[in-house]
């Protein structure tokens, strides 16, 4: 259940849906909230000898645009520079393949919020 109250809280308990989620569907954890100059990884998972490094997107409304549509070409450009930081911090993952997903849960109009995976959201 998200907490509408606060946007801290309510992205803290989509992050936690979402790694749920994931971890139900086979990937493994290898960093949460991950922080770097560049920015912030909201979930490094492993699927298989893949590492994916999820974007959760939460939107209450989409009166400004959804959740999808949020990960704008500047947000792109943030997340790929905090991968490659990870990358090179972490490198015993640099020379696995990796991706890029998404993870936007949409609440308006649902009691229970709406999840998509989109799993390759994006390239380099």
């Amino acid at each position: 259940m998200i907490d509408h109250g606060s946007t801290q809280s309510s992205g803290k308990a989509a992050e936690e849906l979402a790694r749920q989620h994931l971890l139900q569907h086979g990937l493994k954890l290898l960093a949460q909230n991950w922080s770097c100059r560049s920015g912030e990884l909201d979930l490094v998972m492993l699927d298989a000898d893949t590492v994916v490094f999820v974007e959760v997107r939460y939107r209450r409304h989409s009166a400004w645009g959804g959740a999808v549509e949020s990960v704008d070409a500047r947000k792109r450009e943030k997340l790929t520079k905090a991968a490659l930081h990870f990358l090179q911090r972490e490198s015993r993952w640099a020379k696995h393949p990796c991706r890029f997903d998404v993870i936007a849960i949409n609440a308006e109009g649902n009691p229970a919020p709406r999840l998509n995976w989109i799993q390759n959201a994006f390239d380099t």
